[in-house]
């Protein structure tokens, strides 16, 4: 019996295999759904349990399956495997080790909508999983768990992998819809959203890689065992992607509710050489800065609680920073970013992603006038709520943070 819920690879040697995955309970999920439920059973069950989506806003996900609408059809689900923000690599993992878990999430949450076609939308350089995707797939279609009439029901269901082809902004869901249909990456105008208009312009759910993996154990196991672990507000398990400067980065499955003491220093091993922790970006790149002081250290990382501390938990892509790390230097990293990853369809981002970047650089470079760090702040601060996605938000998190909470750091650089 596995002590984890999403990374059960690590106790449970060649889950990855399907024959081991059906051991241990496997495929007992989607059987009891298709040949016992009904779609709205497994819909309500889901919304029911809390479970809150794992890929940065935090929305409900049986909510956002309720949107769907039964007079437009046909109905699709779109799981969201770019993970191409810096410092995430939970969804990797997820994929490469516990894949069946993930398959069986995304048929499920198709059962649930009546979705008969179901994509996987890979990030470009993860080519390798979407051929092992392709070969478990195939796997599940020979065994009668994908196809036509499943179970000896009406239900038919097929599986497919759509690679893109590296950029960012195909994270965000629209752009992703546009991307599989062979159009530019770009997102689109909302409303419509894309719970009506989706892929191919029918309803579509869209869903991220972990959020999928737990739907099996709660269809399996019932909304009280899904709310053993976490809060009431954040139910469940989260897997946090931890990097930067501590001395053991990596995916580490725990509670929502968990402190962030508790994640770096215990899970973590701390900070090397025995440095003191300055800030942490709880969300990758697209981070607003939290400095790391005691109360931000035993802040339970739940959606409300980081939310708090003003930030967000995002994605749980936790990257610390110690006090060899100059902010100034680090938001012109995550500025040039921004800047190479826009798609340039919107002024605001196009435009500003481009001056924050070479305001930045001019900054860390010692080149700066002194009223640059008041410049590169206002320039970030008029993209804000004009963007067309949440690139654009995202790419000034950082930077107003960063003048917000470390200014001597930017004033330590600039030329007397």
């Amino acid at each position: 019996m596995s002590t984890y819920r999403i990374l059960r690879h690590r106790d449970i040697p060649n889950i990855a295999s399907l024959d081991v995955y059906r051991a241990e309970g496997g495929f007992e999920a989607f059987h009891k759904a298709v040949a016992g439920m009904q779609p709205s059973d497994v819909l309500n069950e889901v919304k029911a349990s809390g479970l809150r989506g794992r890929g940065g806003a935090g929305f409900p996900a049986g909510l956002k399956w309720s949107f769907i609408p039964n007079n437009l059809w046909p109905h699709y689900v779109v799981a969201n495997a770019d993970e191409s923000e810096p410092g995430t690599f939970k969804d990797r993992e997820i994929m490469e080790s516990n894949p069946f878990q993930f398959l069986e999430g995304l048929m499920l949450a198709s059962y649930a909508v009546q979705a008969h076609d179901a994509y996987i939308y890979l990030r470009g350089e993860f080519w390798q999983i979407a051929k092992s995707l392709d070969g478990k797939i195939a796997e599940l279609e020979a065994a009668g768990l994908l196809g036509d009439k499943i179970y000896g029901t009406e239900y038919s269901l097929r599986l497919h992998t759509h690679l893109g082809a590296g950029a960012y902004i195909c994270g965000e869901e629209t752009a992703l819809l546009e991307s599989i249909e062979g159009n530019r990456g770009q997102p689109r105008l909302r409303p419509p959203f894309p719970a009506v208009y989706g892929l191919f312009g029918k309803p579509t759910v869209i869903n991220n890689v972990e959020t999928l993996a737990n739907v099996p154990g709660i269809i399996a196991n019932g909304t009280a065992w899904f709310r053993e672990q976490g809060t009431e507000k954040s139910p469940g398990v989260k897997v946090f992607s931890l990097s930067g400067c501590v001395n053991k980065p990596g995916n580490y499955e725990l509670p929502l509710g968990t402190t962030f003491r508790e994640l770096i220093f215990n899970y973590g091993g701390g900070l090397p050489e025995g440095r003191s922790i300055k800030a942490i970006m709880p969300a990758g790149a697209s981070s607003s800065l939290i400095t790391a002081d005691d109360r931000a250290l035993d802040t339970p990382m739940d959606y409300e609680s980081v939310a708090a501390l003003g930030s967000a938990l995002g994605s749980a892509s936790v990257i610390v920073l110690d006090d060899s790390v100059n902010v100034a230097w680090m938001v012109s990293k995550t500025v040039e970013f921004f800047k190479h990853e826009s798609c340039g369809k919107c002024t605001p981002c196009r435009e500003g992603t481009y001056w924050m970047s070479h305001i930045a650089d001019r900054i860390v470079k010692g080149d700066s006038r002194k009223e640059d760090i008041d410049l590169l702040n206002y320039v970030a601060r008029q993209m804000q709520g004009k963007c067309l996605c949440a690139l654009g938000e995202f790419s000034t998190m950082a930077v107003v943070t960063g003048i917000e909470q470390f200014r001597e750091d930017f004033e330590k650089l600039q030329r007397s």
